[in-house]
């Protein structure tokens, strides 16, 4: 219907807490995602990054058939994620586990979204594997302003000869609607070798991405940030709650703090992926005290998500309800990714 081809939607609501009755109001309404894209590769070999499984030739067998297939599922995905609210697909989303610009550039011309125009910001990071982080963003509702990948150091035994190469961080300024905010888009390095011995990695992970925070804050105390991404962290591990310093209630916030309402989510067994009949919450959306204000006269967090669809879900076998990912024991299996992801909407009171 027509009103999905608006770049804005209007929403009605009843909001409860602005005095002592509900007010009907109107609002204008966007949504911001992140999706873990689970290994999107291209089928040609890159002779700098160790992706020969990801090749026709090579042990997941990946060819040009299954990378568009693969494509196809990517992209519908992402242009439902709000749709049903907004009508339109996210205003921004990151990404991660992407191997270059051309990926992207590939996913964003799928029948699902081409007609949606969205522009790239991707750097390539020096990760031994070759993924990246990025963010998409449409053109007639974000325009960037300033854009950097901030390298993130972390050497074995403390040895700077013996550097582990991994993903940068993302930080993309710019003007959503006319309002100035920030996005921070991660991957912090894995578990691989166990979560205990990894930790030190993404606590230097945290640490670089609240100095990214705190210079913001040094800026403007008011600053409008949401850094997001796949921490490889659930939001109570250390690298979240003590080194990135969020909190779990809304109501609890100061400025120039963040709020993690992804935490609440996590405690009542909610997860973005799943191991061993056990869930994490790794895909985290965290927002800065400006956004939590209860002022919808400018951009504020409304709520977030888990976009965790029926569909979205492995339909069989021992692994049934988990993310259907696309890819088990070298073998395409026509799924989606080993996560589900996860959303938050931006609102702001419609004046007539």
């Amino acid at each position: 219907m027509e009103l999905k081809k608006y770049l804005f939607a209007f929403l009605s609501v009843a909001i409860i807490g602005f005095g002592t009755a509900q007010e009907e109001k109107s609002y204008k309404v966007n949504t911001i995602a992140f999706y873990n894209l689970e290994n999107l590769f291209d089928y040609e070999d890159d002779p700098l990054t160790f992706d020969d499984d990801r090749t026709p030739t090579g042990k997941d067998h990946w060819t040009k058939e299954i990378y568009e297939a693969k494509l196809t599922n990517m992209a519908r995905v992402i242009s439902e994620i709000g749709s049903d609210l907004t009508g339109t697909p996210p205003a921004v989303i990151g990404v991660c586990e992407s191997e270059n610009r051309r990926v992207l550039e590939d996913l964003l011309n799928e029948e699902a979204l081409v007609d949606h125009d969205y522009g790239i910001v991707q750097f390539d990071s020096p990760d031994r594997r070759g993924i990246d982080v990025a963010l998409l963003y449409q053109k007639k509702l974000f325009t960037p302003t300033g854009t950097k990948a901030h390298p993130l150091y972390i050497y074995d035994d403390n040895d700077r000869s013996k550097r582990v190469y991994t993903r940068d961080q993302l930080l993309v300024s710019g003007m959503l609607d006319g309002e100035k905010i920030h996005f921070i888009v991660n991957h912090w390095p894995s578990r691989s070798g166990g979560e205990a011995r990894s930790r030190p990695k993404r606590i230097k992970a945290a640490q670089l991405n609240r100095q990214i925070i705190d210079s913001l804050y040094s800026e403007d105390p008011y600053a409008k940030i949401i850094t997001m991404g796949d921490f490889n962290d659930d939001p109570t591990n250390p690298s979240i709650k003590d080194y990135l310093k969020t909190k779990e209630d809304r109501e609890d916030i100061e400025i120039k703090e963040l709020y993690n309402p992804m935490e609440e989510m996590y405690n009542r067994g909610l997860g973005t992926l799943a191991w061993r009949d056990g869930w994490n919450l790794f895909d985290q959306m965290i927002v800065s005290s400006e956004l939590t204000e209860k002022d919808y006269s400018s951009y504020r967090f409304y709520k977030a998500g888990i976009y965790n669809k029926t569909y979205l879900a492995n339909p069989r076998g021992q692994y049934k309800g988990y993310p259907y990912r696309s890819f088990v024991n070298g073998g395409y299996t026509g799924g989606y990714s080993d996560h589900f992801p996860v959303y938050l909407y931006l609102i702001k009171e419609v004046t007539y």
